[in-house]
């Protein structure tokens, strides 16, 4: 569900969205959750004492300075070329985004480590699954977006930044 928020929230920024930006960003989205809880598979309980600790703050500070960053763009760059450049296609934001909604599959992969469960029938499930309701969001966004035109990137940082609390909130609740 948070990549499908993310993913709203991207296709809401992006101008001109094409099939292959929607592709790129399920890809992306998809991928992770099917990576992450295989290495947290392989990494095993080790690791976990120390991810489990930190996850959520992992989590927060990399959706809240990419949505600040998405903040900054839309009160500074007017530019509409540039504003599209700078949403959700750069390849290093898309892996802080990938990497910040999948850690919880990295806690997943090293539970099925811990109890011996198989985790790549798991793995190959949550990764379609993201990858669908990650396409979804992003038609769903580029809908939406229409709507708000002018100062959308601003919402679409807001919204990352409120993912990166609920985080913080859900691990204090």
């Amino acid at each position: 569900m948070d990549a499908f928020a993310v993913s709203i929230s991207n296709g809401i920024t992006l101008k001109n969205i094409r099939l292959r930006h929607v592709l790129l960003v399920s890809f992306f989205f998809g991928g992770f959750q099917g990576i992450m809880p295989i290495l947290g598979f392989y990494i095993g309980s080790s690791f976990s004492k120390f991810i489990s600790h930190i996850d959520y703050l992992v989590a927060f500070f990399l959706l809240a300075f990419i949505g600040g960053k998405m903040i900054y763009e839309s009160l500074v760059i007017n530019s509409e070329d540039n504003k599209e450049k700078n949403v959700c296609l750069n390849v290093r934001r898309l892996i802080c985004l990938s990497v910040a909604t999948s850690i919880d599959a990295f806690a997943v992969g090293v539970s099925f480590s811990v109890l011996g469960y198989s985790i790549v029938k798991p793995a190959v499930v949550i990764s379609i699954i993201t990858f669908i309701m990650s396409f979804t969001g992003m038609i769903i966004g580029d809908k939406a977006g229409h709507f708000f035109e002018k100062k959308i990137e601003l919402v679409g940082g807001f919204i990352l930044i409120g993912i990166g609390i609920k985080f913080l909130i859900d691990h204090f609740v």
